[in-house]
């Protein structure tokens, strides 16, 4: 496999993880537009597309597989985790209750 093939590997295997980041910040936002003022689109994207890019790259190297259902779950498990982390644990200050 020569070095474009390469770029073209890790760019499809990472888009799949920063697209449903995206996607996900994009609907918490909406949804929970008040309790999520405060938390910037951007810096909560970056922290799920991390989260979800970790949880994907971990699925690939535990299953020897890509598009495994199991990694996709818990890429959205990962997902709420962090979207709990930043905006809703309760030590979070201004935290909603």
């Amino acid at each position: 496999m020569d070095a474009l093939q390469q770029v073209w590997l890790w760019g499809n295997l990472l888009l799949l993880p920063c697209a449903l980041a995206a996607i996900h910040v994009s609907l918490c936002k909406w949804l929970w537009r008040r309790q999520l003022a405060r938390v910037g689109w951007w810096r909560m994207a970056l922290w799920c597309s991390v989260a979800a890019a970790a949880v994907e790259l971990t699925g690939l190297v535990w299953t020897g597989h890509d598009g495994e259902m199991a990694t996709y779950a818990a890429m959205i498990v990962a997902l709420a985790v962090v979207t709990w982390l930043l905006a809703f644990a309760p030590w979070r200050q201004g935290a909603p209750r």
